[in-house]
């Protein structure tokens, strides 16, 4: 990537915009160094999962300040790459206008996890992760130098 060459520019779908898509936008944000600009939003707006901040938070990242939106808001726009990272959102969202190209990539919805605060929070824990292995195997290692 050059000085005069712009970011990538990828958007993150799920259905609440709540933990998955906020998670994928906080790691592509942090991990990216500065060749994306990555945003997220939902089928519907809800708000950011605190377990999802705490998750992400252990890795020093902090989403407590990202908020939950609707997908409307991007419609008009242009991205490199549009991702669903929940199944609702693949099929309510088959196609984005604006999406140069898009991908699905399908992950447990953490927010469904039962048992104790600490037991959810594992399953927060473990999409954490899964998202970061898919962002760092299919975004960065693929993403431009």
């Amino acid at each position: 990537m050059t000085a005069d060459t712009p970011p990538r520019r990828v958007l993150f779908l799920c259905t609440h915009n709540s933990a998955r898509s906020q998670m994928a936008e906080g790691l592509l944000r942090a991990l990216g160094g500065g060749r994306f600009a990555a945003f997220s939003a939902g089928t519907e707006a809800t708000r950011v999962r605190p377990l999802a901040v705490r998750a992400m938070r252990e890795l020093d990242i902090d989403i407590a300040g990202q908020e939950s939106k609707t997908l409307h808001r991007f419609l008009p726009e242009r991205f490199d790459e549009v991702i669903t990272v929940c199944d609702a959102a693949n099929e309510a969202c088959p196609v984005f206008p604006g999406a140069a190209s898009r991908r699905h990539w399908s992950f447990d919805d953490p927010s469904q996890a039962t048992g104790d605060e600490e037991e959810q929070l594992a399953v927060y824990r473990r999409v954490r992760d899964q998202i970061r292995d898919r962002i760092e195997r299919e975004l960065l290692d693929s993403g431009p130098a």
